[in-house]
């Protein structure tokens, strides 16, 4: 569960157990995941751009937009509305995958518990920079290593 204290606005994590839904929490309203979607989800590529689209439905990417990727060694580059990106492709951790949600039950407040479905799942993303390739001090970049770090830290110690 996702809980947030509201006086010093720290977020605290803890997962239980629900059956088949994850439970966040986030004030007075609760999201719930639907894992059990999981095993319905398709496996697809996915790219993150350096940009924000201000749409929420559906797309016809495939009519739109046709991509010409350049592969130099570990970069990719492309361009996109005339602007020039730098890529490369980010394997997921092992042992996770990466989730695409999709959001079925949509709260008019942020009182009202909204419901999320796995609506694609991922192994690896193409992770996209403006003219700048990524690098090791991205964010996106060190998020991939922070779970071998974290066992590091806190698994056991071999004598």
């Amino acid at each position: 569960m996702l809980r947030r204290d509201a006086e010093s606005d720290q977020f605290y994590i803890s997962l239980h157990d629900r059956g088949t839904a994850l439970r966040m929490s986030r004030n007075t309203s609760v999201t719930r995941v639907d894992v059990s979607s999981v095993a319905r989800a398709q496996r697809v590529p996915v790219h993150l751009m350096p940009c924000e689209i201000e749409h929420d439905g559906p797309a016809h990417v495939s009519e739109y937009l046709t991509a010409t990727i350049k592969d130099c060694k570990q970069e990719k580059t492309v361009s996109f509305r005339g602007r020039g990106l730098k890529g490369q492709e980010l394997n997921c951790p092992q042992g996770y995958t990466g989730l695409v949600l999709k959001d079925v039950n949509k709260p008019s407040s942020d009182q009202e518990d909204s419901l999320l479905t796995v609506s694609s799942v991922f192994d690896k993303l193409t992770y996209w920079n403006l003219e700048t390739p990524p690098n090791s001090d991205d964010a996106v970049v060190m998020a991939m290593d922070w779970p071998e770090l974290a066992e590091a830290i806190h698994g056991p110690v071999e004598d």
